[in-house]
């Protein structure tokens, strides 16, 4: 039996569950198409699958909200986090959580390594759970879109976890872009220093910790012997379970060309990815450069190019722009200047140029935080509607599907046509096993 295939209870969604000393509350929620003043709302009830790094990192970023459901593979995790939070059920095993809660639940956070994001992500939506994903949101693009599906067929507030998108610097960057203070851009170029390296797998046979939910840990991955080289943040150096640096940064570094840019209302056409070492089959590559070419934007409809450099690999220009010692950043460049971004900096160049430059009214408002802001929606019924929240797996699905054309293309070792449409590779049939990737019986979405 398929234990994800797990039936929505036919009755009105409440609780009789209290966070505080035997306080009882009944409590319901308004349907996603109504809104009202989040003010006169009880607080959400939430389960976070994935509890450690970003996993309690989220923790914390929901901490406002009755957290009543905890989930995690390693039952150490759970451990450490019963005094904080005596009166959260603990699980391992997902499934069983939703089975035994799902009806109590309001939304869920998944926080888990990214080959399992969507399998816990479906299985908390399909029964109407609004969700909150860490990135690249899935594991391929079948998964994504799937993602994508079932939040609309929900109405579901979503978002995925590109944190900084809630910070004020890319507000700024995105203002003095779309005020055309840079004219039209034309190529955009990104780096990023993260450089993951993967091990061989050793032919000795380690048994598996008694506090490891082994197969939970594997989800649809193919099975297989406890691996101790994927344990704990490790597995992303290996792409049955992530995608190297590319994967791991790229939603983060290629939000801010898809946001002021608008890139989620186009696709890219082609992509083409090089590194100095063949693609393995089971290490991730690292050192990457790819090359991506976007459909024309506006009147003149002309391509965008955007270029993903990690690891050693860096754009030829920085020490021209004097921007050798930055390990990572954005550079958009435009008919009339170029602009230089961080997470938490940016500047317009050549500085000369741009001398008593006025910058744009500040248009974009202050975020309440990103997981605040999600939070916020699901009180306010705003559903999967335009702008609900900032992030929400319509544009960031796009945006995740796109860095993982990236890794696809190296793996194929050949540049990849893209027909976005029909997610397929024209030229390349082989990107098929990629676009959709094998998952043990009962763990697909």
């Amino acid at each position: 039996m398929n234990r994800l295939n797990i039936s929505r209870r036919n009755f009105i969604k409440q609780t009789a569950l209290g966070m505080g000393a035997g306080l009882v509350v009944a409590r319901s929620f308004p349907s996603p198409a109504v809104a009202k003043d989040a003010n006169t709302l009880s607080k959400l009830n939430i389960a976070h699958v994935g509890i450690a790094r970003q996993g309690a990192f989220s923790l914390n970023g929901c901490s406002s909200e009755n957290q009543i459901a905890l989930c995690d593979a390693n039952q150490q995790y759970l451990d450490a986090v019963k005094k904080d939070r005596p009166n959260a059920k603990l699980y391992t095993d997902f499934r069983d959580m939703l089975d035994e809660m799902g009806s109590k639940l309001d939304a869920i956070v998944v926080a888990t390594p990214d080959h399992t994001h969507a399998v816990v992500a479906v299985a908390g939506m399909k029964l109407g759970l609004h969700c909150y994903s860490e990135k690249p949101l899935g594991h391929d693009l079948y998964q994504i879109r799937k993602m994508r599906e079932i939040a609309r067929e929900k109405n579901l507030v979503t978002q995925m976890g590109t944190q900084i998108h809630a910070g004020d610097n890319y507000r700024r960057v995105v203002e003095l872009v779309q005020s055309g203070a840079i004219g039209k851009v034309k190529d955009v170029k990104i780096w990023c220093s993260n450089r993951y390296i993967g091990k061989p797998k050793s032919e000795e046979k380690t048994p598996c910790p008694e506090n490891i939910n082994w197969d939970v840990w594997l989800g649809p991955a193919k099975e297989r012997d406890y691996d101790p080289r994927l344990i704990p943040g490790t597995w992303r150096s290996y792409w049955e379970f992530g995608n190297g640096a590319m994967g791991d940064m790229g939603c983060h570094y290629l939000d801010l060309p898809y946001w002021a840019l608008g890139l989620d209302k186009t696709a890219p056409t082609s992509v083409e990815t090089t590194a100095p070492r063949p693609a393995d089959a089971e290490i991730c590559g690292y050192d990457l450069t790819a090359k991506y070419v976007f459909k024309g934007i506006g009147s003149d409809d002309e391509p965008l190019t955007l270029s993903w450099q990690d690891g050693e690999a860096r754009p030829d220009c920085l020490k021209e722009f004097g921007l050798e010692e930055y390990g990572a950043g954005v550079l958009f460049f435009g008919t009339d200047g170029i602009l230089f971004a961080t997470y938490t900096e940016h500047a317009l160049l050549p500085k000369e140029k741009f001398e008593g430059f006025e910058p744009p009214a500040q248009t974009i408002p202050k975020s309440l935080g990103h997981h605040a802001e999600w939070i916020d929606a699901i009180k306010k019924g705003k559903g999967c509607e335009e702008g609900s929240t900032t992030c929400r797996f319509e544009y960031s699905g796009k945006l995740a599907e796109t860095v993982l054309l990236g890794c696809f293309a190296y793996r194929c070792g050949q540049k990849l046509e893209y027909d976005a449409d029909n997610m397929k590779a024209v030229n390349c049939p082989e990107a098929d096993k990629y676009f959709r990737q094998y998952c043990r019986p009962g763990w697909d979405v």
